[in-house]
């Protein structure tokens, strides 16, 4: 099967899909619903057409692209259309995450798994309602229990939604802490002297050094232009 026969039906698997496709699932969807063609498609045909497909609708003329995220590809509505898209479901895809929620929601996001007191110990606060308001709005999730701790606590991660939310395709692509404080240093600055003036240092010193003579009132051109013709003169034979 040619690549441009497979995009078609790449395109309507991924729009009729409930969750995010990758590459290895679509090509086996597609091999399921062709099984009796003698020549299955391979997974490097699938990669050509997705390829093909987002270069599509990454141009002006669609509303929405194809993009990786939450684990495989989807077709996401473009940033320019999502206040538009908002409301349809009126405020709750506008309202912002706290600071509080922020602030844990990250914690976890790095530390995954990690258990609410652990979370607690990093920020320095209850956050009971900061855990609370994610798990509602699907951005993290139980995942088990620390059996290693006393009383076995829940211990939570993120979800799928998390990637959808934040745009991106796994926690591998978070940036990494080292790279976001190094964002945030800044470089030294250094001062120079004739940064504080419109002229330079040695300008300055040298119109501010005084000429003694002519401060003192004992500078005489005249006079020193007399002694020094006196001296060049021959001396006259005393008679």
């Amino acid at each position: 099967m040619e690549i441009s026969q497979i995009i078609p039906h790449i395109e309507a698997l991924v729009f009729a899909s409930e969750k995010a496709l990758n590459a290895n699932d679509i090509t086996e969807l597609i091999n399921n619903a062709f099984g009796f063609l003698e020549e299955r498609i391979t997974l490097s045909q699938v990669e050509s057409a997705l390829e093909g497909i987002q270069e599509k609708y990454a141009t002006e003329f669609y509303p929405f692209e194809l993009k990786q995220s939450g684990g495989g590809w989807q077709f996401l509505t473009k940033p320019d259309y999502h206040k538009t898209i908002a409301q349809l479901n009126g405020d709750k895809f506008l309202k912002r995450l706290s600071n509080a929620a922020l602030e844990s929601l990250a914690i976890i996001a790095y530390k995954q798994p990690i258990t609410k007191g652990e979370v607690e110990a990093i920020r320095g606060v209850n956050s009971d309602y900061s855990i609370q308001k994610l798990l509602e709005k699907e951005l993290i999730n139980i995942s088990g229990r620390n059996e290693t701790m006393p009383g076995k606590p829940l211990v939570y991660s993120t979800s799928k939604n998390f990637m959808d939310y934040f745009g991106i395709n796994s926690t591998d692509d978070l940036p990494k802490i080292r790279e976001v404080l190094a964002d945030q240093l800044v470089e030294a600055t250094v001062v120079k002297p004739e940064d504080f003036t419109d002229t330079s240092v040695f300008e300055q010193t040298e119109a501010e050094t005084p000429n003694t003579e002519e401060e003192t009132g004992d500078y005489n051109q005249d006079a020193i232009d007399a002694d020094d013709a006196d001296d060049s003169a021959p001396e006259q034979p005393q008679s």
